[in-house]
Order: C-alpha cells, then sequence, then structure tokens
C-alpha cells in the first residue's frame, strides 16, 4: 500500500513536472509529437542564436557560438521560448587570416539565415528572436529578418549582446569591451571556462583600431576600439556576476518587444 502510494504521488509529481514545460526545449532534442503539442498553442517564441568561427583571443574560436547559446540555454525557460539549432558560419571580415576562423560569402549567409528564419515561421513560431555573437552579421541578418517578416508575417528581434549592455561592462569593469576584449572573455569565462586559456595571454596580442589607420588582415585577434580599452580580465566571480546581469538585462528587453508585439496585436 505505502509502495502503491509513493508510486503514485511520483507519477503526480511527473505529471505536474511535465504539465510545466516541454520535455526539452532544444529543437535538435524535441520528438515532432511533443513538438505539436507545446508549439504554437502554449509556446510561439523561439531563440536562434547566430555566430561564426573566427580568433577571439585567448578565449575559443567559436565564442560567437558558444555565448549565445549559453544565453538561449538561459533565457529560454524565463521567456517560455524553444531554442532553434545555431547557425554557427557568418560573415567574417579582417581576421580571416587567423587559423580556425571561417567565413561565409555576405550573400549566401544572408539568404540561408532568411530560409531558416522563414522555415521557424513555418513550424508555427510567431517570436523569432535572433542571438547574433558576431558584429559583422547584424545587418545582414537585420535584411534577412525583415525580408522573412515580410513575406511570412512572422514578428523578428535581432540582438546584438554586447551592445546592449555597453553599460553594464564599463560598470563592472569600468572600460567598454572590444573584441575578445573583457565583455567577450567574462562571458565566456562565465559559461564556458574550459574554453578561456589565461596562460596563452598577453597583452601585446591586443591592438587599437584606430581612426585613420586599415590593417587588412588585422594583425591582433584582441581588437580594442579605444586606447587601453577592454583588456581581458580573468576573474571567474566578478565574470559570472556580469553574464547574469547581461541575461537578466537581454530576458527585459526581450520580454518588453514582444508585449509590445501582443499589444499591437490587440490594437491597443
Amino acid at each position: 500500500m505505502v509502495a502503491r502510494l509513493g508510486m503514485s504521488l511520483l507519477l503526480s509529481a511527473g505529471m505536474a513536472a511535465a504539465q510545466d514545460g516541454p520535455p526539452t526545449r532544444e529543437l535538435n532534442g524535441i520528438n515532432w509529437i511533443d513538438f505539436q503539442r507545446w508549439v504554437p498553442e502554449r509556446i510561439d517564441t523561439v531563440l536562434l542564436p547566430v555566430g561564426t568561427l573566427e580568433a577571439h583571443g585567448v578565449a575559443n574560436n567559436g565564442a560567437d557560438n558558444t555565448v549565445p547559446e549559453a544565453l538561449a540555454r538561459d533565457l529560454a525557460t524565463r521567456l517560455e521560448a524553444m531554442i532553434a539549432p545555431t547557425i554557427s558560419y557568418g560573415f567574417t571580415t579582417s581576421l580571416s587570416a587567423f587559423p580556425g576562423t571561417f567565413r561565409v560569402d555576405p550573400q549566401v549567409f544572408q539568404a540561408y539565415s532568411a530560409e531558416v528564419i522563414r522555415g521557424l515561421s513555418r513550424s508555427g513560431f510567431r517570436h523569432i528572436v535572433v542571438l547574433n555573437g558576431h558584429g559583422p552579421n547584424f545587418e545582414l541578418l537585420e535584411q534577412a529578418c525583415a525580408e522573412a517578416s515580410e513575406q511570412t508575417g512572422v514578428r523578428t528581434l535581432v540582438l546584438n549582446w554586447w551592445t546592449l549592455t555597453a553599460d553594464i561592462t564599463r560598470d563592472v569593469y569600468g572600460t567598454d569591451g572590444g573584441h575578445a576584449g573583457v565583455n567577450e572573455t567574462a562571458a565566456v569565462l562565465a559559461t564556458t571556462p574550459e574554453f578561456v586559456h589565461p596562460g596563452h595571454y598577453d597583452p601585446q596580442q591586443a591592438w587599437w583600431r584606430q581612426p585613420g589607420l586599415s590593417a587588412y588582415p588585422f594583425p591582433s585577434s584582441i581588437i580594442l576600439y579605444e586606447p587601453e580599452q577592454g583588456y581581458p580580465d580573468f576573474d571567474v566571480p566578478k565574470a559570472r556576476r556580469f553574464y547574469e546581469r547581461v541575461v537578466t538585462r537581454l530576458e527585459s528587453l526581450i520580454e518588453t518587444t514582444i508585449e509590445k508585439w501582443r499589444r499591437m496585436e490587440k490594437g491597443g
């Protein structure tokens, strides 16, 4: 009797947990039967990480992928969203000479991104949030999203996480970030610390991309946009505090945008 009661309680708890959310929020992992139970009736938002492979100082070449992927995982439950597989190859420019860096033709990248967004719309998603990890992708993603939105009616939002949280970088670290500088290195350190290699670090790896100077390929993989800006910091607790504030900021921005879309739909 006691055993049966215990089993009943376990089953009830399991059913309650199942009702709280889908068995997984990853489109890579969910079964089609579970997908149709949740999308779009109960979940109409999907997070799409986008990045590339390029040199990032003493962090991983895939930092532009792994940071948006971590953000998607940490935001999905908060936003009641699913997570789409990452678009991992982007439009890389001046760092193309560094080993392991990857470049896709911009027209191909834009066309493919638009097709992915249209596909997510056809799957039932009403809101597609693109978490971009790579600056040169941004304008191409804007155009791809606008094209897909005009064609399908889907609502799209493209976010450069580091731009929207520059004030947090300054508050925590006292400076802006740069490329592979303090903010990007901190985000990797907070989410996948095994991908940061302080032993490889030398401040001479950084260089200021100053007005009136154009070097192609750029000779440094840590790019500063102002003198003395954003050299990497390897303090893990500080990186985690920084990252959590980044997640909270993005959550607020996405929630506000979706709420305004819903009000627009209702004519309010």
